[in-house]
């Protein structure tokens, strides 16, 4: 399966903006993703809290097909939960802020800081906390809508805020379906 982005690059994207200010990293980080895949970021910047595994944060997609994802996800003021266990590998680009994970047995924390990234490998979970503030540019790939379910499930259990999933969802779709429509998957 041949995925259209690509890790490493990502990765060197996000070391060439890191230590600017938000307000104009986040448009810099965009242009550098559009420049290196042209066609498969959206510019829409229409943002959509996401709580999953207990945790809460605010994200928007720059990129969504059936195979992958590319996400801004972060919170200005903290929190922390389960990171899900996928049949997808997931890497969280630290952009601002500090990251804290953990895995059963672990007596001492993964700390993840500007720059850094954190990869999670398919079929494993750990714990994670955002001590005060952190945004982040999120890349996964698998099979994504395998992980809808855990990224929904708050929303049955504990949020009940309907028109954040009804919001995700028409996102989602309409990534897919762009992909799709360039013969990607």
């Amino acid at each position: 399966m041949g995925f259209v982005f690509d890790p490493e690059t990502l990765g060197e994207i996000v070391r060439g903006v890191v230590g600017q200010p938000m307000p104009r990293l986040l448009p810099q980080l965009t242009e550098e993703l559009e420049r290196a895949y042209p066609g498969h970021i959206r510019r829409p910047d229409e943002w959509v809290f996401n709580n999953a595994g207990g945790a809460m944060g605010a994200m928007t997609i720059l990129h969504a097909s059936l195979t992958e994802y590319v996400i801004l996800f972060g919170t200005p003021i903290g929190t922390e939960g389960h990171s899900g266990r996928f049949w997808a590998e997931d890497f969280f680009y630290i952009l601002e802020g500090e990251q804290w994970a953990y895995e059963p047995g672990e007596l001492v924390r993964q700390v993840y800081k500007p720059g850094d990234m954190h990869r999670l490998p398919r079929g494993r979970a750990q714990g994670y906390r955002i001590p005060e503030h952190c945004w982040a540019l999120e890349y996964a790939r698998g099979a994504i809508p395998l992980m809808l379910p855990f990224g929904f499930a708050d929303t049955f259990t504990s949020t009940l805020d309907f028109p954040t999933l009804w919001r995700t969802l028409r996102i989602y779709g309409a990534s897919v379906l762009r992909e799709l429509s360039q013969g990607k998957v």
